[in-house]
């Protein structure tokens, strides 16, 4: 079985007012930012922000495991600094973020301008191991069509700045602005994946290949398939589940590849429409049938991803308890749904509070 792995970020609130809290650097460099079992507390882009980088897994129960305490964790070291940490992918409420003051995230602010200072998203990411470096660029050029379900099932920001979006995700359109985000063509053999690459880098635009913002990519550091098109969601059990569809999609498209079978013939442009899609609706409308090409309803197409994963999830003992939590998913919604509630209450405030709520509390093992 292979191992897997999740980075979660956050955002970072006064634990009285709830209002943004600039305390990143402050909270993580005060104590103690790592556990016994692996987990990491870092910093991130602004000081509203920190991540937490969980230690692999090989289970469903485990990966919930390191999960709730890498959250622990992000509490204990928001709360150094009067604050809470909350797993919402973006500020609810206006925000005006300030950049933690080191030589990268200054560069990035002066070279992108507006974009940077705007800049507050809290993604969820994914490393799944991979036998070699070849192994993985098969496997980005055959999971990529089943990217914008992922992002489905995981939409957590409707509200931004103070107002609906009309998106389930609008992190992901944020998050979009980056000039080095999103789908990636066919690439067909790693010869291709560095060169691509290397071109995005020779052209002086990002500032490092760690800007290689992706919505999948080789890890530039531990030999895994890092997938990173996901929100962070409010939910412990909604994350695990997430991650583990992600590994039996790895796992499915490495068999898919010894086996000869191809990868679909989709253009990068198609799979950014198919992306904006999920991100524009989640679960709640239709999504891309990436194996008819047309819309369907979400559900339909939730079904036929976990038919595809079904062989995997099976023979990993993780078929029930994974359909049951995407069954749970479908029938009350994502973390977005539960902001859409809060937010009918009492606005921004509420969906804060609320979401405070969700991203700590505990859940037994499935």
């Amino acid at each position: 079985m292979r191992s897997y792995g999740v980075e979660e970020e956050f955002l970072l609130v006064d634990s009285v007012t709830l209002e943004p809290a600039p305390v990143g650097e402050a909270a993580v460099n005060a104590g103690r930012r790592t556990t016994d079992a692996g987990h990491e507390a870092t910093l991130e882009l602004q000081q509203e922000q920190m991540e937490v980088v969980c230690p692999p897994r090989t289970t469903l129960a485990g990966q919930l495991e390191a999960i709730q305490e890498g959250r622990a964790l992000a509490r204990e070291v928001a709360a150094r600094a009067g604050a809470a940490a909350v797993a919402l992918p973006v500020f609810p409420c206006p925000a005006m973020p300030q950049t933690v003051p080191a030589t990268r995230p200054l560069l990035i602010r002066e070279r992108f301008g507006v974009t940077a200072r705007e800049q507050v998203t809290c993604g969820f990411h994914v490393h799944v191991a991979i036998g070699s470096r070849e192994e993985g660029v098969a496997v980005l050029d055959r999971i990529r069509i089943w990217l914008p379900v992922l992002l489905a099932l995981s939409s957590n920001s409707p509200y931004w700045n103070g107002t609906g979006t009309g998106y389930e995700s609008y992190r992901y359109q944020l998050w979009s602005r980056w000039p080095t985000t999103g789908p990636s063509e066919v690439f067909g053999s790693v010869a291709a994946y560095d060169e691509h690459c290397r071109q995005l880098v020779a052209s002086a635009v990002p500032v490092d290949e760690r800007m290689l913002y992706l919505d999948a990519r080789l890890s530039s550091h531990v030999p895994t398939v890092e997938v990173r098109v996901a929100d962070v969601c409010l939910d412990a059990r909604h994350a695990a589940v997430l991650a583990t569809l992600v590994r039996a999609l790895v796992e499915t498209a490495a068999r898919d590849w010894r086996g000869g079978t191809a990868p679909a013939a989709v253009g990068a442009n198609v799979l950014r429409a198919w992306t904006w899609g999920a991100s524009r609706s989640g679960v709640d409308g239709h999504l891309v049938d990436p194996l008819r090409g047309v819309p369907a309803p979400a559900g339909d197409v939730v079904a036929r991803f976990l038919d595809v994963l079904r062989p995997v999830l099976g023979e990993y003992g993780e078929e029930r308890p994974v359909e049951a939590v995407v069954g749970d998913i479908l029938r009350t919604g994502t973390g977005a749904r539960l902001q859409h509630e809060a937010y009918r209450q009492d606005g921004p405030v509420h969906v804060l509070r609320a979401a405070v709520d969700a991203t700590h509390r505990q859940y037994p093992a499935p």
